[in-house]
Formats: C-alpha cells, sequence, structure tokens
C-alpha cells in the first residue's frame, strides 16, 4: 500500500492484520466458553465469547475511523497511485480473504463472536474488490481520486456492520430480554396453563447469544405441594 501510494490497499492492509488478531481472539474465547462451570463461574466462561465480539468490533470501528481521516485528508490533497502494484496485490488478498470467509460462513450465523470475525473477513473480501475496481480505473483513466473515495465507502460499511454487533454484544452484557421474545405474550401463555392465577415476577436473559435463561414467580391455585411438581413441567 505504501509503496503504490495506495490508502485503498493500507486500509485493505489494516483490515487483514486486524482480522489475524480477531480470529486468535474468537479462538481463545471459544475455547474458554467451553470450560464447564465452577464455583467462581457458576454460568461458566460463556461470555467470552460476548466480549471477544465486542472486542473485535470495537477495533474494526477504530480502524474505520482512521480510514476516514485518513481518506479525507488524501482528497484533500492528491498523490500519484500506482494502479499495476495495487491491482496485484488486492487480487492476491482478495483470494485469501474468500477462503476464510467460506470457513466461518456457517459458524456465523449462530455465533456472535464467530460473526465479528466473519465480518472481519468479510469486509476484507468486500474492501479487496472495491481495491480492484479502484486499481482498474486507475490504471485505465487516471481516477486517482476514486482511490479515497472507496476508502470511505469501505469504511462507513464496515463501520455500521461493526456497529450492529456491537449493539447485539451490549444486549446480551445488559441482560436485553431477546428480541425475538415478548414479556407480554410469555405472561399470557402463563395464564392460560390450567392452575395459574398470575406471573408477577418474570426475569429473561441471555448468557450468550444462544444460551436464554427464564426465571418466574408463579402464583397458583390453593392446592397441596406435590400437586405443583406437573404444573411446574407444564411450565417449562
Amino acid at each position: 500500500g505504501m509503496l503504490s501510494g495506495s490508502l485503498s490497499l493500507i486500509s485493505d492492509a489494516l483490515h487483514n492484520f486486524s482480522d489475524g488478531i480477531a480470529i486468535i481472539i474468537s479462538y481463545l474465547a471459544l475455547r474458554l466458553s467451553r470450560r464447564p462451570a465452577n464455583r467462581q463461574y457458576t454460568f461458566g466462561l460463556k461470555r467470552a465469547q460476548v466480549l471477544a465480539a465486542i472486542i473485535n468490533s470495537g477495533v474494526l470501528l477504530a480502524v474505520c475511523v482512521y480510514l476516514l481521516r485518513e481518506a479525507v485528508d488524501k482528497l484533500l490533497h492528491p498523490q500519484p497511485v500506482e494502479g499495476g502494484l495495487m491491482l496485484l496485490v488486492a487480487t492476491f488478498g482478495l483470494a485469501a480473504n474468500l477462503v476464510g470467509t467460506w470457513l466461518l460462513h456457517r459458524g456465523a450465523k449462530h455465533n456472535l463472536n464467530i460473526r465479528s470475525a466473519y465480518l472481519h473477513l468479510l469486509s476484507d473480501a468486500v474492501s479487496s474488490v472495491a481495491v480492484i475496481i479502484g486499481a482498474i480505473a486507475i490504471k485505465l483513466f487516471g481516477l486517482t481520486w476514486i482511490d479515497p473515495v472507496l476508502s470511505i465507502l469501505i469504511a462507513i460499511y464496515v463501520g455500521w456492520e461493526s456497529w450492529k454487533i456491537i449493539q447485539s454484544a451490549l444486549d446480551v452484557l445488559m441482560l436485553k430480554v431477546p428480541g425475538n421474545i415478548t414479556l407480554e405474550e410469555l405472561e399470557i401463555k402463563l395464564k392460560e396453563v390450567p392452575g395459574v392465577c398470575d406471573a408477577p415476577h418474570i426475569h429473561l436473559w441471555q448468557v450468550d447469544d444462544r444460551d436464554i435463561h427464564f426465571e418466574a414467580h408463579i402464583a397458583v391455585d390453593d392446592a397441596l405441594l406435590s400437586a405443583t411438581a406437573p404444573l411446574a413441567g407444564q411450565i417449562e
């Protein structure tokens, strides 16, 4: 990137570097989350993956802010760009990113931690394609201004996707009710169970992005204690 004078190639390089760090962090978090619960960590270390997602996405946001600043500076002070070298390096980068993206695609659907690492690689693949297009435009038409413009577009796209992951991870850390469940509907369903009078005290939270916990106080009709056992089974 420095040899060719291409900011978009440098942005690709920074993304790739952060990818390497992100995959290491994601892997360590995955290992930690599989450790069994103990007396100190009664839920285990499942939230290690949520923390990893925040760290990885936070790093990406910081990179995006840096790239936006550099891109604006380059628009104001244009510099020559070597399109041929830019095209060659970006093509190699694209090949590596496509392999990594393919490997993480399946796990990214159900795991916030892996999704953050997947986003690193996917955003790199997108930015590599943009850099290749930019390199061709510079090589054929001498449009050097396209380089910082591409950097701005890449930074906005990656920043937005990173922010969405951070929001999801923060919702888990702040014990927010999972988005696909409403407490009002849950209360109605509980009161429909024969023998249940009221459900005045409900808590619903996520330990990680897949493990949902439910806790409630249930007011029941007058009955023997032994009769509440099957009722608890129905509620569950």
